[in-house]
């Protein structure tokens, strides 16, 4: 190979690799000087206060999503989840909403549990373990429910969705603390490290002797006791929980702002702020078609669009099988 043609072939790598890494918030720039111009009352404080409040459920199923695909795995299953906090807490919100919460987590912990046993121990694929749970939970909720909406009226409940602190949504400052604990969880501690290593090379870390298992029930259960905290701040500030049409799709737009943030589905890698800056693209596009009168359809053929395009960026990740433990286990995670 020539010099001009390896020249040629770096400039392309590194095009792609800083595409790849830093496309997310290119595409939020654009989106927003796009409606600084073309749409009325969009670049407004309050404009932007909604479109943080709608975004942060997402952000928060996410943050687990992007948990579970750093060890290249998938989670279909926390939009069940999130249903199934929505059927437990009206039942359980006559005690308090403090208790009622709590129910809520248990049953939430228990979904994670059951996830990672099917796939850490029992050996199922995550996608068939996930999907199980993504039809059965969800039909629980249903259950639980009676198959109806269930209003809540309790005022300190309803307050998580509607009351602000210092003028910031409560449901704004949930998702800060839980991307600043699992950001923590990521880059600060031995599970962290772990995760990584498990993505990277699961074999390796067997070999090495690397908790694989627990670190796999782990990842499942904090995936699944996200998706419930979503799950009540989605029914605090609705004021019913809903299991027919709670968390419906939200894997997918989980999944979405997860790799257009950057993190691969080949897993061995976690970019948090790169996966909250995924969900808040994905929150500014919704926005932009609907104050153009633009209808749902192209907002998911723009989504489409969008995953292709970073997968595609993805193709040039190197991920050979040969790499050592170690440069996994002191991988820089962003």
């Amino acid at each position: 190979m020539s010099i001009a043609s390896t020249a040629t072939l770096r400039l392309r790598t590194d095009w792609r690799g800083w595409l790849r890494d830093n496309g997310v918030y290119v595409a939020i720039v654009l989106v927003l000087a796009y409606n600084a111009v073309g749409t009325a009352n969009f670049i407004t404080v309050d404009n932007f206060r909604t479109q943080l409040i709608q975004a942060a459920p997402i952000i928060v199923v996410a943050l687990g999503m992007a948990l579970v695909i750093g060890t290249e795995g998938i989670d279909l299953s926390v939009g069940a989840v999130m249903a199934l906090a929505a059927a437990m807490i009206p039942l359980w919100l006559g005690y308090g909403p403090v208790v009622a919460i709590l129910v809520a987590l248990v049953g939430g912990l228990v979904a994670g549990l059951v996830n990672g046993t099917l796939i850490a121990v029992v050996g199922v694929q995550p996608i068939v373990a996930t999907l199980a749970l993504f039809v059965g939970g969800r039909g629980v909720a249903l259950l639980l429910a009676d198959g109806q909406l269930k209003a809540v009226h309790n005022p300190a409940f309803i307050g998580i969705g509607t009351n602000s602190l210092l003028g910031i949504p409560y449901v704004v400052i949930i998702a800060a603390v839980a991307a600043l604990l699992v950001l923590f969880l990521v880059r600060k501690t031995v599970y962290g490290r772990r995760l990584v290593a498990i993505g990277g090379n699961r074999r390796a870390a067997e070999l090495s002797g690397l908790p694989v298992r627990r670190v796999l029930m782990t990842t499942y259960v904090l995936c699944a006791l996200l998706a419930t905290v979503a799950g009540v701040m989605a029914t605090a500030r609705l004021r019913a929980g809903d299991p027919s049409s709670m968390g419906l799709l939200f894997e997918l737009y989980a999944i979405t702002a997860v790799v257009v943030g950057g993190t691969p589905l080949s897993g061995g890698k976690v970019r948090i702020l790169g996966t909250i800056a995924g969900a808040l693209l994905m929150q500014l596009i919704d926005a932009t078609l609907i104050k153009h009168n633009i209808a749902d359809s192209w907002s998911q053929m723009t989504q489409a669009v969008i995953i292709l395009l970073a997968v595609y960026l993805q193709l040039g990740r190197n991920r050979r099988p040969g790499k050592s433990l170690g440069s996994l286990l002191t991988r820089s995670r962003r």
